[in-house]
């Protein structure tokens, strides 16, 4: 986001959209994620929270979830990893592992 972003004070906005699908039989509730936040210094920040963007969707089987967020770094190029706690109509409990993927701003990694 370089309308939001500040090179000289070594801060980089990035958005990023994430969509989550219940590919499971039964309906869950996104409860909390937990975000690992890695700069191109190797920084680690991490981020826990209830949510996603001020929502807890609950999700039937086959639905669909999309969102978008943003992330602040110090470094024009980082990655993003983490996860999400759903809970299912049973009260059992489940992490959702979410893939790294990388922030970078344009031209910063070639």
């Amino acid at each position: 986001m370089p309308e939001r972003s500040q090179p000289p004070a070594s801060r980089f906005a990035f958005a990023y959209t994430v969509v989550i699908a219940n590919e499971g039989q039964l309906p869950a509730q996104l409860l909390a994620r937990h975000w690992i936040i890695t700069d191109g210094d190797g920084n680690v920040q991490h981020v826990h929270g209830d949510g996603v963007v001020g929502e807890q969707p609950q999700l039937g089987p086959g639905q669909q979830f999309q969102y978008t967020s943003g992330a602040m770094l110090k470094t024009p190029h980082g990655a993003m990893q983490g996860s999400y706690r759903f809970v299912r109509q049973d009260g059992s409990t489940f992490d959702a592992t979410i893939a790294p993927f990388t922030l970078s701003m344009p031209n910063a990694l070639n």
